[in-house]
């Protein structure tokens, strides 16, 4: 027997239709079901009037009452079938057209409508997680740090820039533990309060302090409990207007006097010693001198002023110390070799490749191996010791990852110990006379712990009066990825001379 759908009942309920009987409420009742349901107990009842003729008509009137018991509850689950099959497709139809129907049973036509069903809610469900995928993809390509807060200021989600800035942790942190900053955490309840976006900034301290222009705006649609916080970086601007103050003042404060030598030799020669040949061979070589010393120092500034335009934003380059150090070294030997001096290079240990900049090294190196020839002992040996750092200093960035230590060796006079912590200031000079008539600008150190810094590694220093002089930079070692990604055939380990 067949059995359809045929709609819904003047009460609201599923009309079933069966092709024969039907029960008083207009509904069609499956009874061939029920007298499936009832076969076995017939031939129970046909069993026992065989054997006992006399119990037949109890054994009759009890079967009727088992039959009635359960017609009433296979109609009962019939209906409910029937029910959810017309809700499935009331649900699938809405979703998009069913196909025909055909003379299948209910539950082939069920099956038939909960596979359409699957069909296009797994349809669906692709189409949302391309969505999420793709709004993740916007969201990752943002340049700036993005971070999305929920109920109770919590970051519930975050881009690629915010992560690398905060670590990969940062959802479901507090804005209070990402930004211990007030003026963000009221400019954020002002904003929940208000709906209405602030901006505000801030410094955030690093190896190198990052500034920070945060503009908090709410999310429309989701009821006032969801901010978007874009943090947009500044340190570039800021270090482009505090340098070129610095410029203007370093400056016209340090080429006042060679300017002002100049301008009285010009006078001299353009006035008394304008006919003393001797006079004038003797001014034009000291005009030289100093006009090779403004260049020197106009050449040190712009080089400070480049460094320190970058130096929130570290290098990536893989760098090979055991072919940098050697040349640079190559280039120092004959400066070397005038002062009777020699430079030892020694490798203590297999080292790493690092993350750098290599002009920016070289010019570390060529600083520092300068600075110990200038003030070296004559005739003595210049040592530089590069090794794996077996514990970096207090100054070198906590839970950065290992570092390699380069140390720069001397046999001077030694500096006292009250200068070692000005060393790196700008013109600043333990003996101001001495450095000058070396040719020296008192920039070469601070510019030395400027490129340290963009590296973010260490600068040590430390002396012995009467038995000179250690600079040692710590500089970090790459990471595997790093490395791979630009020198496929380089392996940690590799690299020394």
């Amino acid at each position: 027997m067949i059995l359809s759908l045929s709609g819904l009942d003047g009460a609201g309920r599923p009309s079933l239709q069966s092709g024969r009987m039907v029960f008083h409420d207009g509904n069609r009742v499956p009874w061939q079901i029920v007298a499936v349901m009832a076969l076995p107990s017939v031939a129970v009842l046909l069993a026992l009037g065989f054997a006992d003729p006399r119990i037949l008509a109890a054994a009759a009137g009890l079967w009727l009452i088992a039959i009635a018991v359960l017609a009433r509850l296979a109609i009962g689950h019939y209906r409910r079938l029937v029910g959810l099959a017309r809700l499935a497709e009331e649900v699938a139809r809405i979703a998009g057209p069913l196909p025909p129907a055909d003379d299948a049973g209910l539950t082939r036509r069920t099956a038939q409508i909960l596979a359409r069903l699957e069909e296009r809610l797994g349809a669906r469900i692709a189409a949302l997680e391309a969505l999420a995928q793709a709004r993740q993809r916007i969201f990752d390509s943002v340049p700036d740090p993005l971070l999305l807060l929920g109920p109770g200021r919590v970051v519930v989600d975050a881009n690629a820039a915010a992560r690398e800035l905060f670590g990969p942790r940062v959802i479901e942190r507090n804005l209070v533990e990402v930004l211990r900053q007030p003026a963000v955490l009221a400019a954020a309840e002002a904003t929940l309060a208000e709906g209405i976006g602030r901006m505000v900034e801030i410094t955030l301290p690093a190896p190198v302090d990052l500034n920070f222009s945060i503009r908090i705006s709410p999310l429309p649609g989701t009821g006032g409990g969801q901010l978007l916080v874009l943090l947009h970086d500044v340190t570039g601007l800021k270090r482009l207007e505090r340098m070129r103050a610095d410029f203007v003042a370093n400056a016209s404060h340090e080429l006042r006097t060679p300017l002002t030598t100049l301008i009285g030799f010009v006078e001299t020669l353009r006035g008394p010693a304008k006919d003393d040949v001797a006079a004038r061979e003797r001014f034009l070589e000291i005009m030289h001198e100093q006009s090779q010393r403004m260049a020197r120092l106009v050449g040190d500034l712009l080089s400070l002023s480049r460094i320190e335009l970058r130096e929130h934003t570290p290098p990536t380059d893989i760098i090979v110390l055991g072919e940098l150090l050697p040349a640079v070294k190559a280039t120092l030997d004959i400066q070397a070799a005038k002062r009777g001096m020699t430079i030892g290079l020694e490798f203590a240990g297999a080292l790493p490749p690092i993350a750098g900049d290599a002009d920016e090294l070289t010019q570390v190196f060529q600083n520092l191996i300068d600075n110990a020839l200038k003030y070296g002992k004559v005739g003595a040996e210049l040592r530089i010791v590069a090794e794996p750092a077996k514990e970096p200093p207090p100054s070198y960035p906590p839970g950065g990852p290992a570092a390699v230590s380069i140390a720069v060796i001397d046999q001077g006079e030694g500096i006292p110990r009250e200068h070692l912590a000005r060393l790196t200031e700008r013109f600043y000079r333990v003996d101001a006379a001495r450095s000058r008539a070396m040719g020296g600008t008192g920039l070469g150190l601070a510019i030395v712990k400027h490129i340290v810094n963009h590296h973010r590694g260490a600068l040590t220093i430390d002396s012995t009066i009467g038995r000179g002089s250690t600079f040692t930079v710590f500089l970090p070692v790459a990471t595997q990825a790093m490395a791979a990604a630009q020198h496929p055939m380089l392996r940690t380990g590799s690299g020394a001379a």
